[in-house]
């Protein structure tokens, strides 16, 4: 047997010698470009002009050549380089091997893990994934479950330094694995695995499986996403649709970003009847420095039933310093009651606005989901601002309240209400305003929602109230009364009285030192019907009251106009 032995600092040498007399080659032959393709002819006569015309062009045929021959020593340069780069490169991963072989083996003997590298991937349906090296290394994916309820396998965890492996997916209606844990000094945790969808099962959808919770992060870094709900069962064969299953929960953090939460999974349709979205998972905490991960989103109801879209879910709090995380929107309700918007997290003990609160779902059926409030800061930070209210033909969600504004810093804003957009919708109120503490202001309240048409003889409904302003710390000016909406417009065939406007929030008090906020205006009535009255335009909201050592009253809002 022979061997073939290659030693690439040799191969390396060599090709740059070789690169070498091809730059002087190239520079000689440029040299001789112009003298030999420019030959004079020696007389006038026609002998001398052929033997000059000859010179030139074998000159130029000598040129081109050497083009040519210029381009094939490149390239069997580049193919020498490569090479001793590709052997090179050999030898590094063979000693590197060599020597982790050395420092793994006893770790792995005495402990079952090894010293450095990452972790294996479950190779069974629902098998955790292995772990990363005791000293470095990111933990292996879990696997995914498989028909018949075998949730997805956990990621592995991490040692010192490294990320947490994903959770598996789940098997059909079986929970997602959970997200490994980073390393303890440093890495993010994993993601936690999607819920596997529920089956249909003797006419009856099965719930969805739950999404795998995300992987603590280590001292420093990020905590891992939730894993999404799974979908309910449903179909053509079922008659009853399964739920969607919750959000996982967002990953835990130290120094570092939380999780966000998972998403609810959307419920199952249904001949007889549909079930509800899946709640959206919490957003992760944060211990020390950092923000709070954002909450998901509630789950969608599909038609045919009275269930409702899943709520959305909160944000994660900080503990020490950072912003809390903004609350998920509420799911949609095709069929039935839209899901309510997540609150906001908690902002730092020692500074941080609170997280915004989430949206309310909108429905095409009922009423619109409520929007979530605003987190609280605690030392220096604004409140979170309340989310706004879901539209919906019945009613339209209320406004979420701002956030109570930490020792210094501003009360956070109501959200405004959604509108009630069907005949019958009642207009949903605003929210109010978050209240300051020591040095601060009050926040807006929320606009009140518009409310929908009345087909029937009946008078119009009332606009929805605006939110009333946040009151002032010790020093600062109150928060201004969010406007009423505007009040429902009565049947054109039938004699009935528009409905009237909704009243404006009231302004928020100052406390010692500081203005009251402006009252809110109050929204303009709706149009009568037939030979009925327009409707009354809503009250204007009154004044805040003014500091108790200096300040001014708020001003009385506006009435609204007549319908």
């Amino acid at each position: 047997m022979s061997f073939v032995i290659a030693a690439p600092e040799w191969v390396a040498a060599a090709a740059s010698d070789l690169a070498n007399i091809g730059s002087t080659l190239s520079a000689a032959n440029a040299a001789a470009a112009f003298p030999t393709s420019t030959v004079l002819a020696a007389g006038a006569d026609e002998v001398s002009v052929l033997i000059a015309a000859m010179f030139g062009g074998h000159a130029q045929a000598y040129q081109a050549l050497s083009v040519q021959a210029s381009a094939f020593h490149a390239q069997f340069v580049e193919l020498m380089t490569g090479g001793a780069g590709a052997y090179a490169a050999a030898e590094a991963s063979n000693v590197e091997q060599t020597l982790l072989n050395a420092i793994n083996t006893p770790t792995q003997l005495l402990l079952g893990r090894p010293l450095i590298g990452n972790g294996a991937d479950g190779a069974t349906p629902g098998a955790a994934g292995g772990a990363g090296g005791l000293l470095y290394g990111n933990g292996g994916n879990g696997a995914a479950g498989v028909f018949g309820g075998v949730a997805g396998g956990p990621g592995g965890s991490a040692g010192l330094i490294g990320n947490g492996g994903a959770g598996g997916v789940g098997g059909a209606g079986a929970a997602g694995g959970t997200g490994g844990n980073g390393g303890w000094l440093y890495g993010n945790g994993g993601a936690g695995g999607t819920g596997g969808t529920g089956i249909v099962s003797t006419g009856i959808g099965r719930a969805g499986g739950l999404g795998g919770a995300g992987g603590m992060a280590g001292l420093f870094g990020d905590g891992g996403a939730g894993g999404a709900g799974g979908a309910g069962g449903g179909g053509p064969d079922a008659g009853f649709g399964g739920a969607g299953a919750a959000g996982g929960a967002g990953g835990m953090a130290f120094f570092g970003n939380g999780g966000a939460g998972g998403s609810g999974g959307t419920g199952g349709a249904g001949s007889l009847g549909a079930a509800a979205g899946g709640a959206g998972g919490t957003g992760g905490a944060v211990q020390l420095v950092g923000h709070g991960g954002a909450g998901g989103n509630g789950g969608t109801e599909v038609g045919g039933g009275s269930s409702g879209g899943g709520a959305g879910g909160a944000g994660g709090s900080v503990g020490l310093l950072g912003d809390g995380g903004a609350g998920g929107a509420g799911g949609t309700g095709v069929s039935s009651d839209a899901g309510g918007g997540g609150n906001g997290g908690i902002g730092g003990l020692l500074g941080g606005n609170g997280g915004a609160g989430g949206i309310g779902g909108e429905t095409d059926y009922s009423a619109g989901g409520a929007g979530g409030s605003g987190g609280a800061a605690r030392l220096f930070g604004n409140g979170g601002a309340g989310g706004a209210g879901g539209f919906g033909p019945r009613a339209g969600g209320n406004g979420g309240a701002g956030g109570t504004a930490g020792q210094f810093g501003d009360g956070g804003s109501g959200g405004n209400a959604g509108d009630g957009t069907g005949s019958r919708g009642l207009g949903g109120i605003g929210g109010v305003g978050g209240s300051a503490n020591l040095f601060g202001n009050g926040g807006v309240g929320g606009a009140g929602g518009t409310s929908g048409f009345e087909p029937l003889a009946f008078a119009g409904l009332k606009g929805g109230a605006g939110g009333a302003g946040g009151s002032a710390g010790l020093i600062g000016a109150g928060g201004a009364g969010g406007a009423g909406g505007a009040g429902g417009d009565a049947s054109a065939f039938l004699n009935a009285d528009g409905g009237a406007g909704g009243p404006g929030g009231t302004g928020g008090a100052a406390k010692l030192l500081g203005t009251g906020g402006n009252g809110g205006n109050g929204g303009s009535g709706g149009a009568a019907g037939g030979g009925g009255a327009p409707g009354a335009g809503g009250t204007a909201g009154n004044g805040g009251t003014r500091g108790l050592l200096l300040g001014a009253g708020g001003a009385t809002g506006l009435p609204g106009a007549p319908g």
